[in-house]
């Protein structure tokens, strides 16, 4: 699915043709299926808490709205804000789901069929207009989702932590400085912002070995 992503960005870049050797081939696969509204509420239900404690707040969340995979918009609207707090979402959460609610409703937030026909910088910029959204969140929605080919969301911290990993140094880089130098990656930066993610986890493992082969008598 991704040879010509990796045939590209081995043929630009000797540290991504490592990188791409050490990580076998790219595995990133979009989740269509789901619906821009539905990332976005789920995205700010995950915003400053752990995997576990989000995952049990969307339970409680979807669990007010039975017979439902998801609720609706219209669900959401109609609910009060005392039984949205109830399922563990903060105030400030509250209205953030209630503004990201209201625009998907009067169109300002398109479906993701709408989607399909504009630039990823008219999605940021369309996305990010409602309150609790971030650039951060609509890059991930574009990779995860829409299945944009061209994404490097420079302010992650993973992708940030990759690079320095990767390409050496003590400091991460900067957002910027890594815009500029991801230049070379074009047309294929989501999949070069996949194997930067990939560098930590090599990291991890190879860290992981060397400390159970310290500890061996």
């Amino acid at each position: 699915m991704h040879e010509e992503a990796m045939e590209h960005l081995a043929r630009r870049d000797r540290v991504m043709a490592r990188l791409i050797r050490q990580a076998g081939p790219c595995s990133l696969r979009p989740e269509p299926r789901r619906t821009p509204y539905q990332s976005l509420v789920r995205a700010v239900a995950h915003q400053q808490l752990n995997g576990t404690a989000a995952a049990t707040i969307l339970r409680r969340f979807q669990a007010l709205f039975p017979g439902r995979r998801f609720p609706r918009p219209q669900d959401v609207a109609a609910a009060a804000d005392e039984a949205l707090r109830s399922a563990g979402l903060s105030g400030s959460k509250v209205a953030a789901i209630r503004d990201i609610t209201a625009r998907v409703l009067s169109g300002e937030i398109p479906g993701s069929r709408a989607m399909r026909g504009m630039s990823d910088e008219d999605v940021v910029e369309r996305l990010t207009a409602a309150r609790g959204v971030g650039r951060w969140t609509v890059e991930m929605l574009l990779m995860f989702q829409l299945g944009r080919p061209d994404v490097l969301p420079a302010d992650d911290y993973g992708v940030r932590t990759g690079f320095r990993i990767a390409y050496g140094g003590e400091d991460l880089p900067r957002p910027r400085e890594l815009q500029a130098f991801g230049e070379r990656w074009r047309p294929h930066r989501t999949v070069a912002s996949w194997y930067l993610w990939r560098a930590v986890d090599l990291a991890r493992k190879d860290a992981s070995a060397r400390k159970r082969a310290s500890s061996r008598p």
